[in-house]
């Protein structure tokens, strides 16, 4: 396949067996944009930060869309797996265990996290969602008995995507085998403090 390389940013704990927080971020994000809020969880995580390879009207972005709202499938496939393919390329030159990544996505980035939750069940370790959307139309259904932890941050004044569409999204993963943490904030596609905080919470309580 034609895959290309991911602009990134690696900071090491200093310990290779540390977990990896990978940072995906939002539609006209780029790689450095996370990186404030993964130091709140701590010193003793990797962080392995991406720059999305499409581009929409100037702004990097994960994968394609075909209107507001609308994702091109086909390309969330293909950039998932490149993503996938470039990652376990980083761990090796890195140095840092690729089988200890959690991913940590908001909005576009949250649902490339989302996509690889369904491709690659068994890859990530676990998954911090900030605003996602269900990255395709008719979810496949997936074969996983690692019970991966996710957390989920939706908000209930979400223009961009209803509180039913992530309940739906919610159940689908829960009847996947994914062990969901959902927390809805009173707040719109923005993040505020609440969505860290909780976010802190369900990471030590799962890996630190």
């Amino acid at each position: 396949m034609n895959y290309q390389p991911l602009k990134y940013i690696y900071q090491s704990a200093g310990n290779p067996e540390a977990s990896t927080l990978l940072l995906l971020h939002g539609t006209g994000g780029n790689e450095t944009d996370l990186i404030p809020l993964a130091k709140n969880f701590g010193k003793n995580v990797n962080i392995l930060s991406v720059r999305g390879n499409v581009v929409e009207q100037g702004m990097p972005r994960f994968f394609r869309r075909l209107s507001m709202g609308v994702f091109d499938e086909e390309d969330i496939k293909f950039r998932t797996h490149e993503l996938v393919s470039f990652i376990k390329e980083v761990a090796s030159k890195e140095k840092f265990n690729a089988s200890k990544l959690i991913a940590l996505g908001y909005s576009n980035g949250a649902n490339i996290a989302g996509a690889t939750l369904i491709l690659y069940p068994d890859f990530l370790s676990g998954a911090i969602l900030f605003r996602p959307m269900p990255p395709f139309k008719n979810m496949p259904k997936v074969k996983t008995s690692k019970k991966v932890p996710v957390f989920i941050s939706a908000g209930n004044l979400d223009g961009m995507v209803h509180i039913s569409e992530i309940q739906q999204y919610t159940s689908h993963l829960e009847a996947n085998h994914f062990n969901i943490e959902l927390h809805t904030i009173n707040t719109g596609h923005n993040l505020v403090e609440e969505d860290s905080r909780k976010a802190i919470i369900w990471m030590h309580k799962n890996f630190l």
